[in-house]
C-alpha cells in the first residue's frame, strides 16, 4: 500500500487555458508560463489531458512543458496508440487512464474494470515499466474496485460528477458511495485520487471523508474562480480547503 501524505495534493488542470489560447490562435495566454506560474503560487502537480483533435492542450504542448515542471506532472487520457506513445516521450510522474470517446466533450464516465480488466492489464504494465504511476478513473462503484486492483494499478481516481450534483441537496447521502469505494480501494492496497467538478463549496466536504485522499484535480471551476479571484488567491483558497479537511481528521 502506498505511504500517502495526509494532506491531499492540489493538482492543477490547465486544459481550460489552452482553450483560451486556442480560441484565438497565438501563443497568449501562454500555457507553459501558466504552468510555472500555477506552481509557484502553489499547485502541488499539473494536469492535462490531451485529446486526439487537440482542442485545447495540443500533444506538443505535453512535450514542452515536461521538462520545466518542478512539480507532479500528471497526464490523462484514453490509451490509444498515440497517447500511449507520447506518455512513453513525456515519461510523466502519472498516467490517468480514462475510458473516453474520442468526441467526448469532457470526462462523463469511469472504467468498466470487470469488462475491460485484461485490456487495462496489458495497458498498465507498458506504463509501469516506463516508471510511471497509473491511475484509473472510477465511478463510484465498489464492486468494481477489486477489477481495479488486479490491473496492477496504482491508484484510482474517483469521478466526483455526481457528487458535485448532489452535495447541495443531501452532502451525506452524495458522499455515501465514494466513501465505501475509498475505503474498498485502500483496503485493496490502491492510492485515492479525485477529480471532476470539484470546487470551494464541495471539496473541503469530500475530503474530510476520505482522510486518506492523496490527490484532487481540478481545472475548471478553479479557472472559473480565478477570473474573480486572482489565480494565485484561488489556488491558495483550495489548497486552504484541503488543509482544513486535513487538520479535522
Amino acid at each position: 500500500m502506498e505511504s500517502l501524505n495526509s494532506i491531499c495534493k492540489l493538482s492543477v488542470n490547465i486544459n481550460k487555458f489552452a482553450t483560451l489560447r486556442n480560441a484565438r490562435g497565438g501563443n497568449n495566454p501562454n500555457v507553459l508560463q501558466v504552468a510555472l506560474d500555477c506552481e509557484s503560487f502553489g499547485a502541488q502537480g499539473i494536469t492535462v489531458h490531451p485529446r486526439p483533435d487537440e482542442r485545447h492542450i495540443r500533444y506538443q504542448d505535453v512535450l514542452d512543458l515536461k521538462p520545466h515542471l518542478k512539480t507532479e506532472f500528471n497526464i490523462e487520457g484514453y490509451p490509444s496508440p498515440d497517447f500511449l506513445d507520447l506518455v512513453k516521450k513525456a515519461q510523466p510522474a502519472q498516467v490517468t487512464l480514462v475510458p473516453d470517446p474520442p468526441g467526448v466533450l469532457t470526462s462523463n464516465a469511469g472504467w468498466n474494470t470487470p469488462k475491460y480488466k485484461d485490456f487495462l492489464k496489458e495497458v498498465v504494465s507498458d506504463l509501469k515499466a516506463e516508471g510511471c504511476r497509473v491511475s484509473l478513473f472510477l465511478d463510484p462503484q465498489p464492486d468494481w474496485v477489486q477489477a481495479a486492483a488486479e490491473t496492477g494499478a496504482d491508484r484510482i481516481e474517483l469521478y466526483t460528477e455526481s457528487y458535485a450534483l448532489a452535495y447541495t441537496q443531501n452532502r451525506e447521502a452524495a458522499v455515501a458511495p465514494y466513501r465505501l469505494t475509498a475505503q474498498r480501494a485502500q483496503a485493496c492496497g490502491l492510492g485515492v485520487n479525485a477529480g471532476h467538478d470539484l470546487d470551494l463549496h464541495n471539496l473541503q466536504y469530500l475530503a474530510e471523508q476520505i482522510p486518506f485522499l492523496a490527490e484532487v484535480s481540478i481545472g475548471h471551476a478553479l479557472v472559473c474562480d480565478a477570473l474573480y479571484l486572482g489565480l494565485h488567491n484561488t489556488i491558495q483558497m483550495y489548497r486552504a480547503k484541503l488543509l482544513t479537511a486535513s487538520e479535522s481528521h
